[in-house]
């Protein structure tokens, strides 16, 4: 069995209930799932790609997951994908835009995967130490993980991209 962790985030519709909802829908494919509390962030538009929108958008919800699971990265991927889609998730969309669900598999195991030229999945996630809404929650779930790139504990990197509060 291998130990992962599965960020979390939305910003349309009531998310919490949205996490809820894709929690048990995991739970057949997982074992001995935690997950963080729920925190609340503005909306960022940092990632390559990504078209700041003329409107003001909702503020984001993101937890993390940690579990166990015998499925391989790829298949693990393929489905969290499945789930966004059954809870309202339409893709392709353009970077960073609103959405009811968003999964990211952050790390399995100490795995290290980079994408071919053709794309494909990265482990750990690109991004993932660059953003408190993704290290906060992450910590509290598995203090002791160490990234396996980095070669530090997960409770030891600080993103501080600031703005990050407990959901109420």
């Amino acid at each position: 069995m291998n130990e992962v962790l599965i960020g979390l985030g939305g910003n349309l519709g009531d998310v919490e209930i949205t996490f809820m909802r894709a929690v048990s829908l995991l739970c057949s494919d997982l074992v001995g799932v935690r997950m963080s509390r729920v925190y609340r962030s503005v909306a960022r538009y940092d990632k390559p790609g990504a078209v700041e929108p003329s409107e003001p958008v909702p503020d984001y919800f993101n937890a993390v997951l940690r579990a166990g699971t015998y499925w391989s990265p790829e298949a693990l991927l393929a489905r969290l994908l499945e789930v966004e889609r059954v809870l309202g998730r339409v893709r392709p969309a353009p970077e960073c835009s609103p959405r009811p669900l968003d999964l990211d598999l952050l790390l399995y195991g100490d795995v290290v995967m980079r994408p071919t030229m053709a794309g494909g999945l990265e482990l750990p996630h690109p991004r993932m130490h660059l953003r408190d809404f993704v290290m906060v929650p992450a910590c509290e779930v598995a203090p002791e993980w160490v990234h396996p790139v980095l070669g530090v504990p997960l409770c030891e990197i600080t993103a501080a991209d600031g703005g990050l509060v407990l959901a109420e």
